[in-house]
């Protein structure tokens, strides 16, 4: 079985929390970032190779029934695909490493700062607790810390997968590749005004759980159950109303998102179908374009998905670093 070894983060001997979601993260994983982006822009432009082989394989190969060619296009699809698997694997252990080292570190280092308060050789804190400390130091800095590894190479992967699909998809034939961006136009202007309300309602549920937390640590056999059972059963219910909630805005969005996505092969095949009618554009070229789009709807999926994770990364930071203080 493979062993491997957290990072040994450096001591600074600075325990106050670091100002922001991305100082935390450089804090946590330094130069290593350089190495995980860079692997990113590697694996995106990997991801969109294949268009390009299918348009040659259909346009070059199948239509002049070129059978040299098409053996030689297939082997190289194959090992592009083959590498792209590889080299992505590689990036998400290397992306889990980071995060568990992150993870280990905090904890670690959480636990050692309620110690020290607990003893009352700090100075405590004013949302201390034995419960919100199980709840920060268990559940929520596993959130936080899961962000170092991919926070900064997800984007770069799913940005860099849009932004070569749609650069060559324009060069290629400029009124399709045109209608790929108008159909990600409206998934861009929504999702931040829907997040904004979601983030509401992660950061409420985040103090409804702690209290909860506190409430459960506190519990005495000196004291009536139903005196000690009312806070806890209602802040259970709010969890409850909270969690409905975001599942309401969570889950109508992605139904909006999946919408949106399945609009651009339609109008493919309708452009694309007339302009092959015309004789101005190929099978292949068609055929390449809704392969890119259907490419492409995974990475602007985990782009909104990515700027959910972020925004409840942050809130998740902004609360821990209040606690710390």
């Amino acid at each position: 079985m493979l062993k491997f070894s957290p990072r040994n983060l450096e001591k600074t001997g600075d325990d106050s929390p670091a100002g922001s979601l991305w100082s935390y993260v450089w804090r946590m994983s330094g130069w290593h970032q350089i190495a995980v982006c860079s692997l990113a822009v590697i694996v995106a432009a990997l991801g969109i190779a294949p268009i390009e082989l299918q348009r040659r394989i259909v346009d070059n190969a199948i239509t002049p029934k070129n059978y040299d060619l098409l053996i030689t296009l297939a082997a190289i699809y194959l090992g592009v695909i083959v590498l792209h698997g590889g080299i992505k694997f590689v990036l998400r252990i290397y992306e889990g490493w980071l995060s568990e080292s992150a993870i280990q570190h905090n904890r670690k280092h959480l636990t050692r700062l309620h110690a020290h308060n607990q003893t009352g050789d700090g100075d405590g804190n004013s949302d201390g607790g034995n419960g919100r400390a199980v709840s920060i130091i268990g559940s929520e800095i596993e959130k936080l810390g899961g962000f170092v590894g991919d926070g900064l190479s997800q984007p770069v992967v799913n940005s860099g997968m849009l932004i070569f699909g749609l650069g060559y998809m324009i060069s290629v034939e400029p009124v399709i590749g045109l209608i790929g961006v108008v159909a990600l136009i409206p998934q861009v202007a929504l999702v931040p005004v829907i997040q904004k309300r979601i983030n509401a309602l992660i950061e409420a549920r985040v103090e409804k759980m702690r209290t909860v937390s506190d409430a459960l640590a506190e519990l005495s056999s000196d004291k009536p159950d139903n005196e000690q059972l009312r806070p806890i059963n209602r802040g259970i219910t709010g969890l409850f109303d909270n969690r409905m909630q975001l599942f309401v805005l969570k889950f109508g969005m992605k139904t909006l998102i999946n919408l949106l996505n399945a609009l651009a092969p339609i109008c493919v095949l309708f452009f694309g179908g007339y302009l092959v009618i015309k004789g101005q554009t190929s099978v292949g070229i068609i055929v390449a374009f809704i392969s890119g789009f259907d490419r492409m709807s995974s990475p602007m999926r985990e782009l909104l998905s990515y700027y959910r994770v972020a925004a409840q990364a942050s809130v998740q930071h902004k609360m821990i670093a209040r606690w710390m203080q």
